[in-house]
């Protein structure tokens, strides 16, 4: 199995609907995007963030799913549409369990 994070640092003004529609729309690929196993995405709370407010751990089935997900329409929708105008900084880390 593959563990996928994320972390997301927003830019300074972004609105709470629209961190909320990033955490929705990146809940929402657990459904639309085949070789998910696990999927969990929050808001941090901790004072040791480094600024980074967000999180999400996605658990692949092998490294292939992981391949696929990347590039799959609905991942890149979420990307495009609801991360990308409000990301300031992104951090991915991929590791094998």
């Amino acid at each position: 199995m593959i563990e996928h994070m994320v972390l997301f640092k927003v830019r300074d003004g972004t609105t709470a609907d629209s961190g909320a529609a990033m955490v929705s729309g990146l809940k929402g690929l657990k459904s639309r995007v085949p070789g998910i196993v696990e999927a969990s995405v929050g808001t941090n709370f901790s004072d040791r963030s480094k600024g980074f407010t967000h999180g999400l751990v996605v658990r692949f089935q092998d490294r292939a799913a992981l391949d696929q997900y990347l590039p799959h329409p609905a991942h890149q929708e979420v990307v495009q549409h609801l991360i990308r105008p409000i990301a300031e900084d992104v951090i991915v880390v991929d590791y094998e369990i």
